[in-house]
C-alpha cells in the first residue's frame, strides 16, 4: 500500500478539490497522481509556496519547498 501525503495543506489546498491521504496498490500510480498533484499545486495555487515530494517507506509526501521561510505570506489570507 502507498499513500499520499500533504503535509503542508496552505489555504489554497483546503479550498482546492485535491484530496490528502490517498491510498495506492501500485507505487507508479501513487508517484503518477503525487506528480499530478504537486503540478497542480505549483501551477494554479497562488505561487506563493513550491511544492516538492518526498519519498518516505510507503509515503509521498507532498510539502512545502525546505528552502521557503515558513512563516512567509503574501498577504491575500490563503496561508491562514
Amino acid at each position: 500500500m502507498f499513500k499520499i501525503i500533504i503535509q503542508d495543506q496552505c489555504g489554497c489546498f483546503k479550498k482546492s478539490h485535491l484530496q490528502n491521504n490517498l491510498n495506492f496498490s501500485s507505487k507508479d500510480d501513487a508517484l503518477l497522481k503525487a506528480i499530478e498533484m504537486k503540478n497542480t499545486m505549483n501551477k494554479t495555487f497562488c505561487k506563493k509556496h513550491e511544492f516538492q515530494i518526498e519519498e518516505i517507506f510507503n509515503n509521498l509526501v507532498i510539502k512545502f519547498y525546505k528552502d521557503e521561510p515558513i512563516n512567509s505570506c503574501c498577504g491575500n489570507g490563503c496561508c491562514m
